[in-house]
């Protein structure tokens, strides 16, 4: 099993990083958005899965929001291993669970985002 990178494919910021991820970086993770996969198989909720980008690893374990995109980073090889690595280390961590939070709680102010980012995904106009 390759690691998976599950993003909210409803939500426009996101979807533009994922863009970038697939552009600029070398991973070897199925990304996908989470209205089409199989959360179960994955081990996850579809709770988790709408408030944070999840990694999930070749033995099942589950990574959520920073820590997701570190270790995507460190996937990805040099250079972003080195920052991927940092991101694990307190209190870089600490810091950098904060950022992703502030980022994820306006992504629908951020660009590429859309007024529906911030509606729960039953509420959303384009929900699958």
């Amino acid at each position: 099993m390759r690691p998976v990178l599950v993003f909210d494919g409803d939500c426009g910021f996101c979807t533009t990083c994922v863009r970038f991820v697939e552009r600029r970086l070398r991973t070897k993770a199925t990304i996908i958005a989470w209205q089409f996969a199989d959360l179960d198989e994955l081990g996850v909720t579809q709770a988790r899965a709408e408030y944070e980008l999840l990694w999930v690893d070749e033995r099942g374990g589950v990574f959520g929001g920073a820590q997701a995109v570190a270790k995507l980073l460190v996937d990805a090889g040099l250079p972003w291993k080195a920052l991927g690595l940092l991101l694990r280390v307190p209190p870089v961590r600490w810091l950098a669970h904060g950022f992703y939070r502030a980022v994820a709680n306006n992504r629908g102010r951020l660009p590429g985002g859309t007024p529906a980012c911030a509606l729960p995904a039953d509420r959303r106009p384009l929900q699958r």
